[in-house]
């Protein structure tokens, strides 16, 4: 006698990677969705934090031995604004708008309002960035996740590690030697940059293409640390609110507060390495042989406080970016699991 018939249903199955996930199983995230997701989050915050980071940039370039220009945070905003206006305040956004990621990056369009070398839109190159961030942390955490799809904290601090060094060396370095130099060309005497191209030719002639990669170790451990912390944090406060079910959706308050804590820790873990970079990619980078000789530089004449130059600032800066970034490309990711169907 046969045993009992199984219902075979007469309807196709619909093919959507999001929602077929088994239960109790974590589903994962397709690489390109993280790409056009850290795409848009990361445009989005580049238009609402850059001035924050020209402050930072300029307080930790202000070396207490030329002596300092600026009184602080207010008396930096205060000056540039009464010497450039508003508009001054966006000095070397436009490094950041031109960059891009030869294939990979995704590209949003976008409405700029430009003035010289301003720009008060997004910038693609922070929209490239975040693409290739997320979609470097999510191809390599859906090969080190668990047999349940789970990842914890150290694969998700791994994770981050290689994100971080693979945005540095291919986007950041670059982009943002390019950002200091125009930033600090802004204090000089006889500024020498007059638009963006002017200024990269002006940059490549002085000192060749390796002048655009002026401070790669710095940026490398600087972006590698930043994104092994936050990653690292994130993954462990996601992992820790949603418990025994790993599909728990998470309210965008909650993602926002994780996300700003994950900002902070990278801060407080990393802005010595920060303000390495930041000099070592400066007008006066001759002044130092390499990476240890500049970070004894520093030690010497301006004592530990130096390597904490633009903390808070960058503090401000940062807990704002990464509560916003992982707010939209959550957001975003949901949207796009209801609209585009992966295998």
């Amino acid at each position: 006698m046969s045993g009992p018939q199984r219902f075979a249903s007469p309807f196709h199955r619909p093919h959507c990677l999001a929602a077929a996930a088994p239960a109790g199983k974590t589903k994962l995230t397709h690489p390109g969705k993280a790409i056009l997701a850290g795409g848009i989050a990361g445009g989005i915050e580049i238009c609402i934090t850059f001035p924050t980071e020209y402050v930072k940039t300029q307080l930790q370039l202000d070396a207490k031995a030329n002596p300092p220009r600026y009184k602080g945070i207010v008396d930096c905003v205060k000056l540039t604004v009464k010497s450039h206006g508003v508009q001054g305040l966006y000095r070397g956004l436009s490094s950041l708008v031109y960059g891009s990621i030869p294939k990979a990056a995704v590209r949003i369009p976008s409405l700029c309002k430009k003035r010289r070398n301003y720009c008060t839109s997004c910038s693609n190159k922070q929209i490239n960035n975040d693409s290739l961030k997320f979609g470097m942390f999510e191809f390599l955490s859906n090969h080190m996740r668990d047999e349940n799809g789970k990842l914890d904290g150290t694969r998700g601090l791994l994770c981050g590690l290689g994100a971080g060094v693979a945005e540095a060396v291919v986007v950041v370095c670059p982009m943002e030697t390019i950002k200091v130099k125009f930033i600090h060309d802004q204090c000089s005497a006889k500024p020498q940059y007059r638009g963006y191209f002017q200024g990269v030719r002006e940059i490549i002639r002085q000192h060749g293409l390796r002048g655009t990669y002026q401070g790669l170790t710095a940026t490398v451990l600087k972006q590698g640390s930043n994104q092994a912390i936050r990653f690292y944090v994130m993954t462990s406060l996601k992992n820790w609110y949603k418990g025994n079910n790993p599909n728990k959706d998470m309210n965008p308050l909650v993602t926002g507060a994780f996300g700003a804590i994950a900002g902070a820790a990278s801060v407080f873990g990393n802005t010595p390495i920060d303000v390495i970079k930041t000099r070592m990619q400066g007008l006066e980078a001759h002044k130092y042989k390499n990476t240890v000789n500049c970070a004894y530089q520093i030690m010497k004449h301006e004592g530990l406080r130096g390597f904490y130059k633009g903390t808070i600032p960058r503090l401000g800066r940062v807990c704002l970016d990464v509560a916003l970034v992982f707010v939209i490309y959550e957001e975003v990711v949901k949207v796009l699991n209801r609209v585009w169907q992966t295998e």
